[in-house]
């Protein structure tokens, strides 16, 4: 017959003990296992241990028998223990990686943890630290567009080249128009910020009207050109043209970082430019609004002026986005391109190499 080890303690490890006994932030664990060895200590049979502290007889008999083989530090940790074989695991692994990159679910456009988990028999915890090991969000999606332009890569060149080394003598303006900003007012107030709730706004809206805002902002001190009107027509891209005349030092010549919008290439537009020497016109390649500065200051301007707020007409939204433009100007920032074109060039070399794998693919 069995006999279960004696167990004697020092005035030392009893304090611990009871202390572990006892403490609230003591995991459960450790917890039970120190009433098991102080109740072992006062001479209690395991099976009345195990009463007491409600567990099984087999768990008394091992932690008292750690105790009295290991001492304290024999209950304070677990014994480490085999886990899955690491060939299985890494086979496991490189199937989830292979099977959220290279497939889709048939009745879905994208895994997430728990199908994935199912489709694999494995646990969706498990995916969800693989994925994030590895950077993994098939739940996300980012929009992209390379450029189809045939002189891509000369005019890139030309737009940095500006940015990067402007001419002496000249000012660089990065200039297009925002078209169709709508007044819109919700339906309801809003409820404010406070503890615990962010603000509210009504999903449904009131219009009241759209204007255009015509700018153009100087790559070196970043001061911004404007002007709000009704239409976007060559008529008006002129007027703009020449309020960038009147408000620019005019002994400078002065270098327009556009888009391709056919406005800025109509016929009238072509003859006024011959009239004003000084002008000097850069087109972005197609379907890269991304090199163009001025887009830049668009979406700031529309984060933090236009899309959370509220108006009651065109008036009113105009004054907003004057305001918000003379605040900029009162102590402009300009926005520093530092990415030189044979970097993006490169960049563009290789997406165009794996959009091209897929399309054979």
């Amino acid at each position: 017959m069995r006999i279960a080890p004696p167990i004697q303690l020092t005035d030392d490890v009893r304090a611990t003990l009871e202390s572990w006994s006892r403490g609230r932030s003591t995991p459960a664990r450790l917890v039970t296992r120190a009433k098991i060895v102080l109740l072992a200590a006062e001479g209690l049979e395991n099976k009345t241990i195990a009463e007491r502290v409600t567990t099984t007889r087999p768990t008394v008999g091992h932690w008292r028998t750690q105790f009295a083989r290991l001492g304290i530090s024999g209950i304070e940790k677990d014994a480490t223990r085999p886990g899955r074989p690491r060939k299985d695991r890494l086979e496991v692994e490189r199937g989830i990686i292979e099977t959220t990159t290279q497939t889709t679910p048939r009745n879905a456009t994208h895994w997430s943890t728990r199908t994935l988990a199912k489709h694999l028999g494995v646990d969706h915890v498990f995916v969800h630290r693989l994925w994030r090991a590895h950077g993994l969000q098939p739940h996300r999606v980012r929009h992209f567009k390379l450029s189809n332009d045939k002189h891509f890569a000369e005019k890139l060149v030309d737009v940095v080249g500006l940015y990067l080394n402007p001419p002496e003598h000249a000012l660089v303006l990065s200039a297009d128009e925002k078209s169709q900003i709508q007044a819109l007012d919700r339906t309801q107030p809003g409820l404010p910020i406070k503890r615990g709730r962010c603000g509210t706004m009504t999903h449904d809206y009131k219009r009241y009207g759209t204007t255009t805002l015509f700018a153009a902002i100087d790559m070196l001190e970043g001061k911004v050109i404007s002007e709000c009107m009704d239409r976007h027509r060559h008529q008006e891209w002129i007027r703009f043209l020449v309020k960038i005349d009147q408000e620019t030092p005019q002994e400078l010549a002065l270098h327009l970082i556009v888009d391709n919008y056919s406005t800025h290439k109509h016929a009238k537009v072509q003859k006024w430019l011959k009239r004003h020497p000084r002008f000097y016109m850069h087109f972005i390649p197609t379907s890269s609004s991304w090199l163009n500065v001025i887009e830049r200051f668009f979406r700031d301007l529309t984060d933090k002026r236009i899309r959370r707020s509220a108006f009651t007409s065109v008036d009113e939204l105009k004054s907003a986005i004057f305001d918000y433009i003379e605040h900029h100007n009162e102590s402009p920032a300009p926005f520093v391109w530092t990415v030189q074109a044979d970097k993006i060039l490169e960049k563009v070399g290789r997406a165009r190499l794996a959009l091209n794998k897929v399309r054979t693919d």
